[in-house]
């Protein structure tokens, strides 16, 4: 029997290139594609797949907070990251989020067909640079300790999307929010795009009195009431 795959990229050209090269593989059925953490989570819920192929680095929702999610509310569906990056700071969130294989995007065919074999038999389904970088880790210094879980954001925002709704509310301009936070002024843009269509808000005005009214930021030198 088939297992019934979602690819989720961002890019289309990838995504389009990674749904025709499983439509070759044996024992893969693409049952459908995502361009954000969100459209993947939404698939999930209304396909019920088997394994979801993920992007980490998304607009809207990464695939990191995308994983979390389904493995919450659809333990049922594996998921297998498949990025570009292997580096620490990639590679563990994916896994705390409960991802159980992670490949990186010059993993051939055969190697995507093991991993999801892999994972669907109880088993990870890691590259071996990605097996390589673990034993590395767990040979030179303990492994990161397990963060206690965020607390829960209004309207889905993102931990990042908060802390720029919070310079928004200094009366930072993105320039200074992009030094502040070291991250480009277009990725600025991006967050800020994405928290207003998250929050309803039209303009940084509104933004604002958003953070006041749901206690996410203070008026300078008064409590909000």
């Amino acid at each position: 029997m088939n297992a019934r795959v979602v690819v989720a990229d961002d890019q289309s050209v990838v995504r389009e290139g990674i749904v025709m090269l499983l439509g070759l593989l044996p024992g893969i059925e693409v049952v459908g594609s995502a361009k954000d953490g969100e459209e993947a989570v939404a698939l999930v819920a209304e396909l019920a797949p088997d394994v979801v192929l993920m992007d980490l680095r998304m607009p809207r929702c990464d695939g990191v907070e995308a994983t979390r999610r389904i493995r919450k509310d659809h333990p049922g569906t594996q998921v297998v990251v498949l990025t570009t990056f292997a580096d620490d700071d990639s590679l563990f969130p994916a896994l705390r989020a409960g991802a159980r294989g992670y490949l990186t995007k010059d993993a051939g065919g055969d190697e995507i067909v093991r991993a999801v074999q892999a994972v669907l038999s109880g088993e990870a389904g890691l590259s071996p640079s990605v097996q390589r970088r673990l034993l590395e880790r767990v040979t030179t210094s303990p492994l990161p300790p397990v963060p206690p879980p965020e607390p829960e954001l209004p309207d889905g925002l993102t931990p990042r999307e908060l802390e720029v709704l919070v310079l928004i509310a200094e009366g930072l301009s993105n320039t200074e929010i992009a030094r502040q936070l070291h991250i480009s002024q277009a990725t600025v843009k991006s967050h800020i795009n994405n928290l207003f269509a998250k929050a309803g808000v039209r303009d940084r005005a509104q933004a604002v009195r958003y953070a006041y009214v749901r206690g996410l930021a203070q008026p300078p030198g008064s409590v909000f009431t």
